[in-house]
C-alpha cells in the first residue's frame, strides 16, 4: 500500500522550476527521506504534499486523497513539523499540547504524548524558556498529538547542537518502530543516511537518485551519501 504517490510534480516561481517533474512513492510504514541542499526543491515538494501550495502540473495523492482539494480532511490524518514552525513565547508545554489535541476529532491522549516524549517535567515551562532541543521535542510531540497515519518532518534538526540532534534522531527512530509513515526532509546527508529506509535525492528541482542509502552510494561508487550527492549533481551539469 502506498501512503503517498507523486507523479510528474511541477511547480514554477517566476520562470524558475522549483520542482521539475518529480515522481516518487512512499510505502505505508516506511521512512522516506527527501534529501538535498538548500534550493533543491525539498520544501516546495513537501508544501505540495500538505496542500499548502497548489502544483502547476502533475498529480499528488496522500493517503488516497488530493491534498490541494482535501487539505482539511487530510489535516486530521497527517501530522507536520515544518521548518518555520513556532509557538507564542509564553505558552506552556502542557497548554500547547492540550490546545493542539483539541483540533482533532480523535487525538491521542496529550498527557501520554507528553510523557512519551519526556516532556512531563517541562509541562509548566514556557516555550520561550526551552532549549533548542526541547523546542524540537515539543514540536515533534505536537505533530503527533493528532495520532496521525503519516508525519512530515521538515529540517527537523537545523540549528541543534550535536547532543540535541542525536536525541532527536532517537525520537524519529521510535516513530519508525511504531509503524508511523514518515517523510523526513533534510539537507544533512548523515541524518538521511542514518534514519531513512529509502531516499529521494533532489538537486535543482529534480530527483537525481532514488533508493536505499546503500544503493545510492554503491551506484555512484562513493564512500558516503554526501559524496554521492556531489557526484550526481556534478554529472548532471
Amino acid at each position: 500500500m502506498e501512503a503517498i504517490e507523486v507523479t510528474d510534480l511541477r511547480k514554477t516561481y517566476g520562470g524558475t522550476n522549483a520542482v521539475d517533474g518529480v515522481t516518487f512513492t512512499v510505502h505505508a510504514g516506511e521512512t522516506l527521506g527527501i534529501a538535498g541542499h538548500n534550493g533543491a526543491g525539498k520544501t516546495t515538494t513537501v508544501e505540495c504534499l500538505l496542500g499548502l501550495r497548489r502544483a502547476d502540473g502533475g498529480s499528488v495523492r496522500v493517503l488516497g486523497e488530493d491534498p490541494a482539494r482535501r487539505r482539511r480532511a487530510l489535516a486530521q490524518r497527517v501530522g507536520a513539523q515544518l521548518q518555520e514552525s513556532a509557538l507564542p513565547e509564553r505558552i506552556k508545554v502542557a497548554e500547547a499540547l492540550h490546545a493542539f489535541a483539541s483540533f482533532y476529532h480523535r487525538p491521542a491522549d496529550w498527557r501520554e504524548v507528553m510523557e512519551r516524549w519526556s516532556l512531563t517535567s517541562l509541562a509548566r515551562k514556557a516555550y520561550g524558556d526551552l532549549s533548542g532541543g526541547q523546542k524540537q521535542r515539543l514540536m515533534l510531540a505536537l505533530a503527533l498529538v493528532g495520532d496521525p497515519e503519516l508525519v512530515v518532518l521538515d529540517e527537523l534538526t537545523t540549528g541543534l547542537d550535536p547532543l540535541a540532534r542525536r536525541e532527536t534522531w532517537r525520537l524519529v527512530r521510535e516513530l519508525k518502530t511504531s509503524g508511523t509513515t514518515v517523510v523526513l526532509v533534510s539537507h544533512y546527508f548523515d541524518e538521511a543516511e542514518a534514519l531513512c529506509d529509502r531516499l529521494a535525492v533532489l538537486a535543482r528541482g529534480r530527483i537525481r537518485a532514488m533508493g536505499t542509502p546503500a544503493e545510492i552510494i554503491a551506484r555512484t561508487g562513493t564512500a558516503s551519501l554526501e559524496e554521492a550527492y556531489f557526484a550526481l549533481e556534478g554529472a548532471d551539469r
